[in-house]
């Protein structure tokens, strides 16, 4: 094993020094691609660019879940799933891909608000980033603050030491500030829509229960009798587009 890791380290010395005073080439697709130093201060800015929108892309996940409704639609629909016992039913990949969904079909305004007047714009070089960002920025503003507590915005304010005299609108209150603060909104809208569709099935897990007890039948589990029962009052009652209307009437 000890000839085995010198053998590798003698050969990334020789590798090394041997490439140190070479041409810095790759070869891609059959091209060659030299890398060499330049003059010019503007092709130094041009990778900066690239190199933050990619951050940007490595975030684009978090800024999906929790600058959107996708919070506060996965959270009912597993609190439906548990309500209804059915364990893995439906599976986390449908859960996700129906929540996903909902949030495209909840967001597809302001999507194309930020496409019309942020993006094409940008790409048309008719505005400029800074400019394209502020345009961006200001739908999903609006959307988290139409959402948000004036309890939940004053904490967050209070935390970040905002005096509330000065902001005379909400165009005054930070991102950073706004953000955080529609999460927890978000949690609190979802527990409280959760809570009321999981009253009707804890009913039946209760009267099942107390029957099975008063026949005697300690020993069998009450959940293998009130799933059927619960299934059956979730389809009677279309619970879906019940479940479904609600959440997207939400956001409007």
């Amino acid at each position: 094993m000890k000839i085995k890791t010198v053998f590798l380290l003698v050969i990334l010395i020789i590798f090394l020094t041997g490439n140190v005073y070479a041409e810095p080439e790759i070869s891609l697709f059959g091209k060659d691609i030299s890398i060499n130093d330049s003059e010019n201060p503007e092709d130094y800015v041009v990778g900066l660019q690239i190199l933050l929108v990619l951050a940007v892309l490595t975030l684009a996940p978090a800024i999906l879940i929790m600058m959107s409704s996708f919070t506060r639609i996965i959270i009912v629909l597993s609190f439906i799933r548990n309500a209804l016992g059915t364990q893995q039913t439906p599976p986390n990949q449908v859960l996700l891909g129906l929540a996903l969904f909902l949030t495209f079909f909840v967001m597809a305004p302001i999507a194309s608000d930020i496409n019309e007047n942020s993006l094409q714009p940008y790409l048309n070089e008719e505005i400029e980033q800074s400019e394209a960002i502020q345009k961006a920025i200001n739908p999903l503003r609006s959307f988290m603050y139409n959402q948000t507590r004036d309890k939940d915005l004053a904490l967050f304010m209070e935390l970040s030491n905002l005096d509330s005299e000065d902001i005379s609108g909400k165009s005054d209150i930070p991102t950073t500030t706004l953000i955080p603060a529609f999460i927890i909104s978000e949690l609190k809208t979802a527990f409280q829509i959760s809570f009321i569709l999981f009253i009707p099935f804890l009913i039946i897990d209760m009267v099942v229960a107390s029957t099975l007890m008063s026949m005697g039948m300690m020993m069998l589990p009450p959940v293998m009798i009130s799933l059927p029962f619960k299934i059956l009052l979730f389809i009677m009652v279309d619970g879906w587009n019940l479940v479904i209307r609600s959440l997207i009437s939400g956001f409007n």
